[in-house]
């Protein structure tokens, strides 16, 4: 089975920095955009960022600036290095990628907790 694996999340004071992976394992033969989405407590999930296989990136206007998004095709990994960290960016943080041309697959999610 494919899977999509994270990483990184943890406890962290405001203004300091995470870096978020996530490992796409399995019988992977293509993947193409991947994406970092978020859930903060009682809303709806929302895009973080994206980056397509080109290289080509997005980013919500809440974090332009401070997030960057990136990825190891050679390694079927995408990253989110998360600087200046505001207790706003509280969430549960997901992976998105569209992997062999089918339906875009999720990660389990990994808590960020930011405290101000």
């Amino acid at each position: 089975q494919v899977q999509l694996v994270e990483s990184g999340g943890g406890l962290v004071q405001a203004g300091g920095s995470l870096r978020l992976s996530c490992a796409a394992s399995g019988n992977v033969f293509s993947i193409g955009a991947m994406g970092w989405y978020r859930r903060p407590p009682g809303k709806q999930r929302e895009l973080v960022a994206r980056v397509t296989n080109g290289g080509d990136t997005n980013y919500a206007d809440s974090v332009k600036g401070r997030f960057t998004i990136s990825r190891d095709n050679a390694e079927n990994t995408v990253y989110l290095q998360m600087n200046n960290l505001k207790a706003e960016d509280t969430a549960v943080y997901y992976c998105n990628a569209a992997i062999n041309y089918g339906l875009p697959r999720w990660g389990q999610g990994t808590q960020v907790t930011v405290s101000s």
